[in-house]
């Protein structure tokens, strides 16, 4: 019985080193274009990943530089953060506690701002109470380890509902903050539409000593769900 292996003839185009059509097709054409291109791959390369980076800004990741100091001892004047623009989009909205980007034109004045959600639709935010604290939705809150040393919860006295679909927002140095106690009598009274959220503040990345991840403040963990079952 003849065992010997016998050689078979393969087909050429089978083999990873014999691109098809198609292949050669968009070897072809990735050439034609570094040929036209100023610089070549060089070029293609850059262009490339600044096209990367757009796509990046505009839907997962976008720097914002910190232009006053409402948001201190935290956030300084000159600090960058990174805001993750993909937190909110997947059903999760803004909770009590996070640090938020939005668009304030029309609400707060024109450009982006950034401040803390105090309060979510639903919820009854009242300052303050016998010690000084906030209260939201009948439980105090101690602001302490955010608020900015010296600052009470707030100067201004106020007793606010936020209805859904709307944030009552307020920076951490309170006496330096134009938020939403300064905008009861403005359109839409002080409250920030969800959809006008950018996202949420997670990194401060530059200056390189104040790199850091910001986390939810565990502040109002305790605070009860607010009517209609929105959530802090």
């Amino acid at each position: 019985m003849d065992t010997e292996a016998q050689p078979t003839k393969r087909d050429r185009t089978s083999r990873p080193d014999f691109p098809g059509p198609e292949e050669r097709s968009r070897f072809a054409l990735l050439t034609r274009i570094t040929e036209w291109l100023p610089g070549g791959r060089v070029t293609l390369t850059l262009f490339a990943c600044l096209v990367f980076l757009l796509l990046l800004s505009t839907f997962v990741v976008q720097p914002f530089q910190i232009p006053s100091g409402s948001m201190e001892e935290g956030l300084r004047i000159g600090d960058r953060v990174l805001v993750n623009k993909l937190t909110y989009r997947f059903g999760a909205g803004p909770a009590r506690g996070d640090v938020i980007v939005f668009d304030g034109s029309g609400y707060f004045g024109d450009g982006d701002y950034i401040k803390r959600v105090v309060g979510v639709g639903g919820d009854h935010v009242v300052c303050c109470d016998k010690r000084g604290r906030i209260e939201v939705n009948g439980r105090a809150v101690d602001e302490s380890a955010f608020l900015y040393p010296g600052d009470s919860a707030s100067s201004v006295p106020f007793d606010v509902s936020v209805p859904p679909g709307t944030l009552f927002v307020l920076g951490d140095h309170r006496s330096d903050s134009s938020d939403s106690r300064d905008h009861l009598g403005s359109p839409g009274g002080g409250m920030i539409p969800v959809g006008r959220v950018i996202g949420r503040a997670d990194w401060i990345v530059w200056p390189y000593p104040h790199w850091t991840h910001l986390t939810r403040s565990p502040a109002y963990a305790r605070v009860p769900a607010a009517t209609g079952g929105a959530h802090g």
